[in-house]
């Protein structure tokens, strides 16, 4: 199908990243202009100024457990953040090949058959994109709230504790650290929330491909042309390989970072949970930090699941062509594919853990561990 574009279906992901200063127009990397300046500048107001008052912060209140606990849980979040917006910006040039790659001849959908069979994908990472955007920006406005809410604006309370080099208690200096507050968290989320989506969307995109190569084995019929057919459907299996392996090479330690703090991150917001009246404005915003956490972690753990799943797939669809009655070649060859089909396609970070539900119910398993650690720690004290 020519009309077909794959990246059209991730463009509202794309132009958002672009809004944040993540993603020059096109097949561009950053150069010397005014995009890259607008860049630059947004990295060191919001990722430099926000990170570094957090903690700083850290150490003055290093002494007291519920203090430093509400510092950490968010600090851990904002520098995962940067971590995540490093190492996408580090492989900008891989990521715009890799999209330039799916709109290729090979990896596009044959038939409009084929393009009935995507397109569930594509509408269910869409739907999954704004409902998590959602989750999120509930979350977000309810901690720009939270000062006005809780009344805390009374005392010159802020959404974050943080240091300043200034007095924050006396007007206008606390007003303009609120806008700043505010204009650091709003695109740091923003930013997240769209790395953690186009992660996620690679990672649809492979399985889409194992999808179109199980339906091209499939459709394999017993004519003459048999062999030539299932050449491509190897030299395609190949290229969806090369194209897994590339994008982990992208994603390998932006998922790293998100599995290793999310335990604590979990368990730390869990605490704070713990600690705030029972349906106050606090306890639901907290609340709905561990759902967002909580989404953010199954969806990374879901679509690589689904990656293994739809990849173990290719083995009984070699088994569904007709392959009966081939040359001795052919079928050499299909045995030779088969047992190659044994292996699924497994979504690992630097080959520690594998994107799997499994990992999905460890991780909060060992969150509640921590969490039952810190509660035993605070009530001795």
């Amino acid at each position: 199908m020519e009309s077909f574009d794959w990246t059209a279906t991730i463009d509202i992901n794309l132009q958002v990243l672009r809004a944040v200063g993540l993603w020059p127009k096109g097949l561009e990397l950053y150069k010397r202009n005014l995009y890259t300046l607008y860049a630059c500048s947004a990295a060191i107001v919001v990722l430099g100024g926000h990170n570094l008052s957090q903690i700083i912060n850290m150490f003055h209140v290093y002494t007291d457990l519920e203090a430093l606990t509400a510092t950490i849980f968010i600090t851990i979040t904002n520098l995962l953040a940067t971590v995540k917006m490093y190492f996408f910006v580090r492989n900008m040039g891989l990521i715009k090949r890799l999209l330039t790659t799916l709109n290729s001849q090979q990896f596009r959908p044959k038939n409009l058959h084929q393009v009935r069979l995507v397109q569930h994908s594509l509408r269910r990472w869409k739907v999954l994109y704004f409902l998590y955007c959602g989750i999120v920006y509930i979350n977000v406005m309810m901690w720009s709230l939270n000062p006005i809410l809780n009344g805390w604006v009374k005392d010159h309370g802020l959404p974050f504790q943080a240091w300043y080099p200034f007095d924050v208690q006396v007007s206008p200096n606390y007003e303009l650290a609120y806008l700043y507050q505010l204009y650091c968290i709003w695109h740091t989320s923003v930013a997240n929330i769209n790395l953690d989506s186009n992660v996620i969307a690679f990672l649809m995109f492979t399985w889409c491909q194992c999808d179109i190569l199980c339906d091209d084995l499939r459709s394999l019929d017993d004519g003459p042309s048999f062999g030539t057919r299932f050449i491509k459907c190897i030299k395609h299996h190949k290229a969806i390989l090369r194209f897994a392996e590339d994008s982990s090479n992208f994603y390998n330690m932006i998922v790293l970072g998100q599995f290793a703090t999310s335990t604590a991150a979990l368990a730390l917001t869990m605490f704070q949970l713990s600690l705030v009246e029972t349906m106050s404005g606090e306890f639901f915003t907290h609340l709905s930090y561990i759902v967002g956490l909580t989404t953010q972690i199954l969806l990374y753990c879901w679509f690589g699941n689904e990656v293994e799943i739809k990849s173990s797939k290719t083995l009984s669809a070699v088994y569904e062509a007709k392959w009966v009655g081939q040359p001795q070649s052919v079928t050499k060859n299909i045995l030779i594919f088969g047992m190659r089909c044994q292996k699924p396609i497994k979504i690992t970070a630097i080959n520690l853990f594998t994107l799997s539900l499994e990992t999905f119910i460890a991780i909060l398993r060992s969150a509640w561990s921590y969490f039952a650690l810190l509660t035993n720690v605070d009530n001795t004290e």
